[in-house]
């Protein structure tokens, strides 16, 4: 990829894993207009060397949701772009091919529980906190909370958290699914970071695999769901990587999977 640049969002690459921070701490990272871009423009061409991303936030928040110090009034139609602008990019952040791990702690509302439930493994320390505070504000969800969210944790834990708009504790969170790890304070990063290595490790095509079928078998008819899965099956398992991995679990050593 070009050399990435933005002022609100810091990307680090540490050998095979891309670290992207949401970067203002100020506002505890909230969502705006030029975050949602570049979060589109890192996953439209993420870097080749690149094999897992890890999320996380800057200070003491992962990200506190909608910045609605910047909300404008907008007529139907430029709400709906951008809503679906929304779901576009993070769209590509579910199903782009690079397994990401997120790294929360703080504030993790609105639409930074949006961004976080379209990512594939979620840490959280104590401190973290959930929310879904909009219809508390008048407005109603548009990145994607009721399909993300609502696959974790349900329709009806959904409606309860948009309706009440309350907040939902890092242990509450663990129990419903938000997290998938929850650690002690201040060990989120490097927890995510000890995954997302662990995930590079893996064939690329297994990854490849895992993020764009998975979701999609979740929402066929079982035997369509069935049918996908045997086509995945039998595209991994015949592949080099498949190879190299059995011959390496027979041989008793660690395998080493070849990059593009």
């Amino acid at each position: 990829m070009a050399k990435f640049e933005s002022d609100v969002l810091r990307f680090e690459l540490q050998e095979r894993v891309a670290i992207l921070t949401l970067d203002r701490p100020e506002k505890g990272n909230a969502v705006n207009t030029r975050l949602i871009e570049a979060l589109n423009r890192f996953f439209q061409s993420p870097p080749s060397e690149a094999r897992a991303v890890v999320l996380c936030g800057e200070g003491r928040h992962f990200c506190a949701g909608l910045d609605l110090s910047e909300h404008k009034e907008r007529d139907p139609v430029e709400s709906f772009e951008t809503s679906r602008y929304w779901h576009r990019t993070l769209d590509m952040v579910e199903l782009g091919g690079l397994p990401v791990i997120t790294a929360m702690k703080g504030a993790v509302m609105g639409g930074g529980l949006e961004i976080a439930s379209a990512t594939h493994v979620r840490v959280a320390e104590p401190s973290a906190i959930y929310q879904l505070p909009e219809g508390r504000r008048g407005i109603f969800v548009g990145g994607g909370a009721t399909v993300r969210v609502t696959r974790i944790i349900g329709a009806g834990r959904t409606t309860e958290m948009m309706l009440t708009g309350r907040r939902v504790s890092a242990e509450e969170g663990q129990a419903l699914g938000l997290s998938h790890y929850l650690v002690e304070e201040g060990e989120a990063f490097d927890k995510a970071v000890e995954l997302a290595e662990t995930i590079a490790d893996n064939a690329p095509m297994v990854n490849a695999m895992v993020l764009g079928a998975i979701g999609r078998i979740a929402d066929m008819p079982k035997q369509e769901g069935l049918f996908t899965e045997s086509v995945a099956s039998a595209l991994t398992q015949t592949s080099g990587d498949a190879r190299t991995g059995m011959e390496a679990f027979l041989d008793r050593r660690e395998a080493k999977f070849e990059r593009d």
